[in-house]
């Protein structure tokens, strides 16, 4: 009877093993199938800050925080001088 007993584990321990070769596989091939369309993602829609910049420096992000901002507050500003009553539909 234990002739029977290990004759099943051994063939249990087959068949995981198997499955665990084959998840492992699919799993290698689901992660380059990820990489290669993340990387066609990226080619193919720039960032906002990219197309922006003209330049990495951290200057030049400086100076589009500030533009930006500067432009936010001539907006609130204009929005608050007329009149208040109205309503703005976005």
């Amino acid at each position: 009877m234990s002739k029977n007993r290990v004759e099943d584990l051994e063939s249990t321990v087959a068949e995981l093993e198997s499955t665990v070769e084959g998840l492992t596989d699919e799993l290698v091939e689901a992660k380059e199938r990820i990489r290669v369309l993340e990387a066609e993602l990226d080619a193919e829609t720039p960032t906002r800050g990219a197309t922006r910049r003209t330049d990495g420096t951290p200057e030049a992000c400086a100076d589009e925080v500030a533009e930006a901002t500067a432009e936010a507050t001539e907006e609130k500003e204009e929005t608050e001088d007329s009149g208040g009553d109205d309503i703005i539909v976005a």
